[in-house]
């Protein structure tokens, strides 16, 4: 009985998961910590709060956690204004939301880089809600954001558009299925095998074959 479409943005609307990992490198810099780019990115998707103990340890995490996200946040405003919609993301959402869905943006970031995602694919318009990093105690892959998110709207059940593995666990935590998208840069067989119901290639190719998934039309 899915009413609700919940739709990550960083990575799934929006080209950021490359900046995210460029950002995160200049901050650990700053402290003398280096991790290799390709594990950076494969952290990508979990929220800030569970990043740098995942990719740098726990022990940096002690001693740098909150400067590091700080300088992160710093890093990644240098870089946001070259950050495009993805293609199809804006037809995405608002066939969504032609189909009758409640339609709820789901990111763990901060206010300011969300409202400035929002713009880039007109999500003010059409979006009934959407969340930031104040709507969650811990982020994904924890599950909070997702049932947050679909208390928003009071809807019954959803299901969720991403991008991530992480976005996929979130959500299966929930037994909320996922169609998750190439644009990520995590394979269609690390996301299947991670438990999402159908992969595409970017909105555009989501967009084009809605009417054979869950989201064809609300239940």
């Amino acid at each position: 009985m899915v009413d609700t479409a919940i739709v990550d943005v960083d990575g799934t609307l929006v080209d950021t998961n490359y900046h995210h990992a460029v950002a995160w490198s200049r901050a650990l810099a700053r402290y003398d910590v280096s991790v290799p780019l390709w594990r950076l990115h494969r952290g990508v998707g979990m929220g800030g709060d569970v990043f740098v103990p995942e990719v740098a340890g726990e022990d940096v995490e002690r001693r740098h956690g909150d400067d590091l996200r700080e300088a992160w946040s710093e890093e990644f405003d240098q870089v946001i204004d070259e950050i495009r919609p993805l293609d199809g993301a804006a037809e995405l959402l608002r066939s969504l939301k032609d189909r009758g869905f409640r339609l709820v943006l789901a990111s763990s970031g901060a206010r300011k880089h969300v409202e400035h995602f929002l713009d880039l694919v007109d999500g003010r318009d059409v979006a009934d809600a959407w969340t930031t990093s104040e709507d969650a105690e811990t982020s994904k892959p924890a599950p909070d954001l997702v049932q947050n998110a679909l208390a928003k709207v009071e809807g019954r059940s959803a299901a969720m558009i991403g991008d991530s593995v992480y976005d996929v666990m979130a959500a299966g935590h929930l037994d909320v299925p996922t169609l998750a998208l190439l644009t990520g840069g995590f394979s269609a067989a690390e996301l299947r095998e991670t438990g999402a119901q159908a992969v595409f290639e970017s909105p555009r190719d989501l967009h084009d074959h809605l009417d054979e998934t869950v989201l064809a039309r609300p239940s």
